[in-house]
């Protein structure tokens, strides 16, 4: 989301509610004991409840505590916003649970809350977004956002025939996944594709209708607008509505992140171009893998990077890439 994001959102009517799953008790590689306790408790803060790639997350976290018998308890932002998410961090810090997967809607804002969370006893699992104080989190499990940045301009640069302006339109600063796809991005247009103006990043606060406005303003400043790049799930759809009001749809090409159900639509209607979809379930399930572990005081990976597939029209009916697709619902 956003990203996208993760900082990076379609704002629909489903939403996951405090999802309670009460699994059976597994058993551990070696036999000799439970995988973990049936009084183990997880909690999950998504970034925004409402957004597919959250939706898909959680869906494959619940499957994944299932397996591995312990209570889990999803909860979610109404908005990528810091004010409504830390009475939640602040919520969830009262029950005192033993591990708590979370998608920090800033870097910095949470980190007293999630500092605190940790003293208690909690093990904290950052899972899509990050806050930059290295001390929080036991592990830390996204996307190389960097990378998928670097991966929308070169096939953005292919599209555009290697000429012409492009903008980034995303989220908001401070945010981590969406800062990153920005430096990618940034960093591979300006030294692999000099012969493209890069236009100052606009920003749209994650409201799609602001990101139509922009795009509009910018066609009407820059005629030789040939690409943007969507940082998320709801800049995307802003994009695509304000290409479609301006008549240069399929004119202007689009590189968006995710792959939400809206985005794929507008993908097979011509809309967008590209879509780099992450991989929310494998974040999602090695969350509560990583959680378990360090509540049974085993081994934790510090860091994992999940998959990343460049979905286009051509190959997204492909079994392999398709899998990538995020759900409205479990």
């Amino acid at each position: 989301m956003l990203e996208s994001s993760s900082t990076r959102t379609l704002a629909r009517g489903c939403a996951v509610l405090a999802l309670v799953v009460a699994g059976t008790t597994g058993c551990d590689s070696g036999g000799s004991g439970p995988a973990a306790a049936k009084s183990t408790t997880l909690k999950l803060i998504t970034g925004v409840k409402s957004d597919p790639f959250y939706i898909t997350m959680a869906c494959a976290a619940q499957e994944q505590a299932k397996k591995r018998g312990v209570k889990l308890t999803v909860d979610g932002s109404a908005q990528w916003d810091v004010a409504v998410q830390r009475p939640i961090v602040d919520s969830v810090a009262a029950t005192r649970p033993d591990g708590l997967l979370i998608s920090p809607v800033d870097t910095a804002a949470l980190t007293p809350s999630l500092a605190q969370l940790q003293s208690a006893g909690t093990k904290v699992v950052l899972v899509d977004t990050t806050v930059s104080d290295s001390s929080i989190g036991v592990s830390r499990i996204s996307s190389d956002n960097e990378a998928g940045g670097r991966t929308a301009a070169k096939a953005l640069a292919g599209l555009m025939g290697d000429k012409g302006s492009a903008i980034v339109i995303s989220v908001k600063p401070g945010v981590s996944t969406t800062d990153a796809r920005i430096k990618g991005f940034t960093e591979e247009m300006k030294t692999g594709h000099p012969a493209i103006t890069l236009l100052p990043v606009l920003y749209d606060n994650d409201l799609p209708a602001t990101a139509a406005s922009q795009i509009q303003a910018t066609l009407a400043a820059h005629p030789d607008l040939g690409g943007v790049f969507a940082g998320n799930t709801n800049t995307a759809q802003g994009v695509a509505t304000g290409l479609q009001a301006a008549g240069r749809q399929g004119k202007v090409k689009v590189a968006a992140f995710d792959a939400e159900p809206d985005e794929v639509t507008a993908l097979k209607s011509g809309t967008l171009d590209i879509l780099v979809a992450q991989d929310p379930a494998g974040i999602g399930a090695q969350g509560v893998d990583q959680a378990i572990a360090a509540i049974e005081k085993k081994e934790v990976s510090a860091q994992i990077g999940t998959t990343m597939v460049a979905i286009t029209k051509a190959n997204m009916d492909d079994p392999a890439v398709s899998k990538y697709i995020y759900k409205e619902a479990c």
